[in-house]
Formats: C-alpha cells, sequence, structure tokens
C-alpha cells in the first residue's frame, strides 16, 4: 500500500530534504534506479498551514459523514432497496479519490514534506484514475437507469433485475481496473532524467508523462485510448441519454407530470456537473492557464478532489424524499 511507503518517507523526511533534486540532464535515471518526485504546493503559507489542516480535515470529513449516511439509510430503508440507490450507494466511491491523494496533500501544504518515492507516486496514480473512472462509469450507469425509468416504466423492474445491478456495477469496476492497471508499467520502463517536479501535490498520469527523457509515444496514445474510452465515451453518452429522457418527458401532456418527472432527474443531473465541470476546470487550467498563479492551479486541485465527494450526500439528501425523511428521523427526530 502506498500509504505505509509514504508514511516510511516522512518519517526519512530530514534525510530526504538534504538530497537536492536532479537539475536537467545532470542524472539518468532507469528501471534499476527509479526516481523520486518533488511534489508543489504553497510556498508562502507559513502560519497559515494550521488554517490549512483544519481546512482539509473538513473537507474529508463532511464527505465521510455524508457518504456514511447516505449508505446507512440505503441499507436501513426497504423503499430504498431499487437499482437507483444501488447505484448511488456505489457513487460513493468518490471518496476513493480524496483518500488517494489526502497523505501527500496532507504531507505538502501541512509539514512541507514534498518528496514521494517512484513506486509509493504510481501506487496514488493508480488509485487516483481508478477510482475517478468508476465514478464516471457509475453516473453513467445511473443515467441508464434514469432512462429506463421514465421512457419504460413498466418494464423497469423486468429490465433492471438484482443480476443485472450486480453485473453493471461489476463493468464499471472492471473496465476502471483494465484501463488503469497498465499505466505504472508503461512508466517504470522510460528513463527519466529531468528535476521530475510534479505540477500538483499528488501523482497524476497527465503530469508524469510530460517527465520521461524517452519516447513516450505509446504512452501517448495508450492514454488518449483511455480517455476516449471512459471519459469520452460516458460524456457522450450521458447527455444522449438525458436528450431521450427530455423528449419523453415533453411527451407528457399534464405539466405537473412533466415537472414532477424531471425533478427525478435533477440530483443526477447536478452530480454529473459536480463530477465534470472541476475535471474540466483543471484540464483546461493546466493546458492555457500555465502562466497562472500557482494559487489558481492548487485551489482548482483541492475543488476537483474534494468538493465532489462533500456535495454529493447533500444534493441526494436534498432531492430525495425517502432519504431526507429517513435522516430527519435519525438526527431529529422529526418527519420531513
Amino acid at each position: 500500500m502506498y500509504v505505509g511507503n509514504f508514511l516510511k518517507e516522512v518519517a526519512l523526511q530530514y534525510k530526504s530534504s538534504s538530497t537536492s533534486p536532479p537539475s536537467m540532464g545532470a542524472i539518468l535515471y532507469n528501471s534499476s534506479e527509479l526516481p523520486a518526485f518533488t511534489l508543489t504546493g504553497l510556498p508562502a503559507l507559513g502560519t497559515s498551514r494550521h488554517w490549512m489542516f483544519l481546512l482539509l480535515g473538513t473537507l474529508c470529513a463532511v464527505p465521510i459523514v455524508g457518504n456514511a449516511l447516505i449508505l446507512f439509510v440505503v441499507k436501513e430503508e426497504q423503499s430504498l432497496h431499487q437499482p437507483m440507490y444501488y447505484f448511488l450507494s456505489l457513487l460513493s466511491d468518490d471518496l476513493g479519490v480524496s483518500f488517494s491523494t489526502l497523505p501527500t496533500v496532507l504531507a505538502t501544504f501541512c509539514f512541507h514534506l514534498r518528496k514521494i518515492s517512484f513506486d509509493s507516486c504510481m501506487a496514488q496514480m493508480f488509485f487516483i484514475h481508478f477510482f475517478s473512472f468508476m465514478e464516471s462509469g457509475v453516473l453513467l450507469v445511473m443515467s441508464l437507469d434514469r432512462y429506463v425509468a421514465i421512457c419504460n416504466p413498466l418494464r423497469y423492474t423486468t429490465m433492471l433485475t438484482d443480476s443485472r445491478v450486480v453485473c453493471m456495477g461489476l463493468w464499471v469496476i472492471t473496465r476502471s481496473f483494465c484501463m488503469v492497471f497498465p499505466l505504472p508499467f508503461l512508466l517504470k520502463r522510460l528513463s527519466f532524467c529531468k528535476a521530475n517536479i510534479l505540477s500538483h501535490a499528488y501523482c497524476l498520469h497527465p503530469d508524469l508523462i510530460h517527465l520521461p527523457c524517452g519516447d513516450i509515444t505509446i504512452n501517448n496514445i495508450f492514454g488518449l485510448f483511455i480517455v476516449m474510452s471512459t471519459f469520452g465515451l460516458d460524456s457522450a453518452l450521458i447527455p444522449f441519454s438525458c436528450v431521450l429522457i427530455l423528449h419523453s418527458v415533453l411527451a407528457i401532456a399534464s405539466r405537473e407530470e412533466r415537472l414532477k418527472t424531471l425533478n427525478t432527474c435533477v440530483s443526477h443531473l447536478c452530480a454529473v456537473l459536480i463530477f465534470y465541470v472541476p475535471m474540466v476546470g483543471v484540464s483546461m487550467t493546466a493546458r492555457y492557464g500555465r502562466h497562472a498563479p500557482q494559487f489558481v492551479h492548487t485551489v482548482m486541485s483541492l475543488i476537483y478532489l474534494f468538493v465532489p465527494p462533500m456535495l454529493n450526500p447533500v444534493i441526494y439528501s436534498i432531492k430525495t424524499k425517502e432519504i431526507r425523511r429517513r435522516l430527519g428521523r435519525m438526527l431529529m427526530g422529526t418527519k420531513f
């Protein structure tokens, strides 16, 4: 587990800090001598790092409590034993991205420990991308669930049986694993001869791919294939399902029924926007905002990591009547 390796590196912080990063072209690393990487934080934090620790702790604690409550309510409330809420439970995997990045984010921002070994960086990269692809896949199958529920309501229970829901969940997990698994090995075969300074406080493949000195054609092609097969495919099918849903809703004669039907999709649309908008923002900032202050890149990366898992439980608690009522009975002993 990369967390264990990273904690060992923290224990040796003074020994690590005495080793300066190699200059451009000064040292050539290969698979037998794997390099360490330098993470990027905010150098001007000073005494504000205590406030940063409090902020990051809050951003981590709120999603944990929120998602735990959602999982408990879905488990205990018999009326929520439906495909939509099974997928909602699976959506709590967005905590995986936060947990995967939390060790290095805390170490970088709060303790100024910015070195991470090659193996720890590869493990962190694997888990970040695995959970990101998994969340995108869950949003896709939730769109399919909403499409069947609205466009074919009479066949909903026969089409989305428990066995099919399990198969869809396994497909999401298997696709994510198969896409991410080759990435560490494709990077490990390359030679590194640069300063190996990353742009964030965590390891991402698009960031790491710019550091090797060898031919990265295979890495670029495979990286493009992964993005198109996951985010590209999902971001095309999700709007397509929304168009089909909207077409079916507009065919309903009653205005009240149209609004009631659309209301069942609002929480899902919010979850889609919360996931894709920060991701696009981080990508656009990295692509076109290279001259922007480091503060901008840092804030965007923190929003991408911690805001979606924090807002998703809030949105589904507010917009889902059954969850709202059960949470009200649990927390305040009242009915909503």
